[in-house]
């Protein structure tokens, strides 16, 4: 295992993998989306092809890529409107009626 990735390993918090790659934040944005960033950029990480090629300063500068649009994603947009947690995507699918919320808030007399 190499240098880089087991130092990725130890990686826990957005802010850890944002100060490890160098990137700048804000705390309002992690706030609201640390977990949905890191999911994007695991999803990113996913879709790259050749990590295996790369030496630990190309992967460096690739894997810093991918968080930073990773990260630049919710800074731009909002988790609901992103939609990288299988509830989010879930959500849109099931729309409830009006009426249907009126009749469970009648109570029985």
């Amino acid at each position: 295992m190499s240098t880089l990735v087991q130092r990725l390993t130890q990686l826990s918090a957005a802010e850890e993998f944002l100060e490890f790659f160098c990137l700048p934040y804000e705390q309002s944005v992690l706030n609201v989306s640390r977990l949905h960033i890191l999911k994007r950029f695991y999803q990113y990480m996913r879709q790259e092809q050749g990590f295996d090629t790369l030496d630990e300063v190309e992967m460096f500068k690739r894997l810093r890529l991918l968080l930073a649009r990773a990260y630049g994603d919710f800074v731009r947009s909002t988790p609901a409107r992103e939609k990288v947690f299988k509830v989010l995507q879930n959500a849109d699918s099931q729309s409830v009626s009006l009426e249907s919320l009126r009749r469970t808030m009648r109570a029985p007399r």
